[in-house]
Order: C-alpha cells, then structure tokens, then sequence
C-alpha cells in the first residue's frame, strides 16, 4: 500500500518527525471536535492533507527548549 503525501516527505516540510506527528495529532483532535467537517474521512488523513496543501501552517517557538 502507497502512503500519499510519504512521510518522508511530510517530514522535510516540517523538519522533524516528532513536530509532524504532534502537528497532526493536534490538528486531528480539533477536527474531530466538529465531525461535520470530516465529511465521512478519518481526523488524520484530514489532518495530513492539510498539512501537506499548505491550509495548515506549523508556528515554530523563537527558542526551542527554553
């Protein structure tokens, strides 16, 4: 089975895999909040989609670890 976006490549647009994972879980949270919006699609295919057409824009902290 092809995974579409590759995590690979979902991964370089982010930077790391622990920020796309936490990225995706937290957006598919606030999606599944209002299942209206899912159109009959599970939170995190949503969730990546999104993500990978730009809609979802990750804000990185000025100083990480501090």
């Amino acid at each position: 089975m092809m995974n579409k976006p590759a995590v690979n490549e979902l991964q370089d647009m982010v930077g790391c895999r622990y920020m796309l994972v936490s990225a995706v879980a937290k957006r598919a949270r606030q999606l599944q909040a209002d299942p209206e919006t899912l159109e009959d699609r599970k939170p995190v295919t949503v969730a990546v989609e999104e993500l990978y057409t730009g809609r979802l824009h990750i804000n990185f902290p000025d100083n990480p670890g501090k």
